[in-house]
């Protein structure tokens, strides 16, 4: 590991741009030497979050930072209709990349650019926050309490925020499909899903990937099932326009359920024991009880940006979240809208 800090340029200052420089200003190994955003009162709010630091670069146009030397790492943040383009030109300058998900609208550009990235010998890391949060991690290692699986279901919603550039699916499925992915130790191999647009029946931001994406408008309200090889069935309740805010999955077996409920602070991670026993005639409940799952405290992203540095300063380091990983969650979502688009037909997962 070099002694030398790592520079790293933050690309949006959005609502997720902010978090990525409160964990970037504060990460031992890392320097933030830029920030770019098309709204300068964003760049202005950053300003305050760099401690008013005056030479870390403040820029409306990214390809300004082609002005820095020596600049190791790029934090993207934008609209996905912007990644490939960005990453792309990232990696070609021979920065290591760390990305918002998804990684790009397209399959075959997430593994063009992964490919890309090996090729130079760059890092190309993706945020999936749920990856790294303490309760999926608990819950991986407690989901053999649950017994045979049978099938799970979550719920994402809330009033906002609603976006321009990708619809409810997009914005919001990627992390239950990486909560079940993870949690089950496979990925689906058909999806289906179903949808209402109320808000936006155009797009308002969209490049010609993303208008084909959505021919019809961006959903606000989707009902998404993902089906596995074992016939374990993940049905996900997806919308940005319900006030009623649920962040909440189970996975149910024979012997309970395992929850994950991000709105209960106290207890995000819960086993509801029980099973039914016949006796005669009769199913019966049997072995009812709650169990609390403790889990750690450590903030998801900052263990994103952690993993991301260790990576840059130890390439044989387990990537977890790279562009393949990243590229088959895009395939699963390109095969829900396509059913979204097809009326709920059921998608084949290759």
């Amino acid at each position: 590991m070099s002694d030398r800090s790592i520079s790293i340029a933050i690309l949006g200052a959005g609502r997720w741009g902010v978090h990525l420089i409160r964990n970037f200003v504060r990460h031992p190994r890392t320097r933030v030497v830029a920030v770019v955003d098309p709204h300068p009162e964003r760049l202005a709010e950053a300003r305050s979050r760099l401690d008013d630091d005056s030479s870390v670069l403040l820029a409306t146009d990214w390809q300004q930072l082609d002005e820095l030397r020596d600049l190791d790492a790029v934090a993207i943040a934008t609209p996905a209709s912007t990644h490939y383009e960005l990453i792309l030109s990232a990696l070609k300058r021979n920065w290591h990349v760390l990305a918002e998900k998804p990684l790009t609208l397209d399959p075959r550009q997430c593994v063009e650019i992964a490919d890309l990235a090996r090729q130079r010998d760059r890092r190309l890391f993706v945020d999936h926050t749920y990856l790294f949060h303490p309760a999926i991690n608990a819950g991986k290692e407690a989901i053999a309490r649950v017994g045979s699986l049978r099938y799970g279901y979550a719920t994402r919603t809330h009033l906002g925020p609603v976006r321009g550039d990708v619809d409810a699916l997009w914005d919001l499925a990627i992390h239950d499909l990486v909560i079940f992915n993870t949690w089950l130790g496979q990925t689906p191999v058909s999806a289906r899903a179903t949808g209402q647009i109320w808000l936006q029946s155009q797009m308002t931001e969209a490049d010609a990937i993303a208008r084909n994406l959505y021919p019809q408008g961006l959903a606000d309200l989707v009902w998404a099932t993902v089906t596995y090889a074992n016939g374990f069935q993940g049905c996900i309740h997806l919308c940005w326009s319900n006030p009623d805010k649920q962040r909440r999955l189970a996975v149910v077996g024979d012997r309970g359920t395992l929850i994950f409920d991000e709105m209960a602070r106290e207890a995000p991670l819960t086993f509801k024991r029980g099973r039914l026993e016949r006796q005669g005639d009769r199913w019966i409940p049997d072995d009812q009880g709650t169990e609390i799952i403790p889990v750690g405290s450590d903030e998801p992203l900052a263990q994103v940006c952690d993993r991301f540095v260790r990576w840059i300063d130890d390439p044989g380091a387990i990537a977890t979240s790279d562009g393949a990983f990243a590229a088959k969650l895009v395939e699963i979502l390109n095969a829900l809208t396509r059913s979204l688009q097809e009326g709920g037909r059921e998608i084949s997962i290759s």
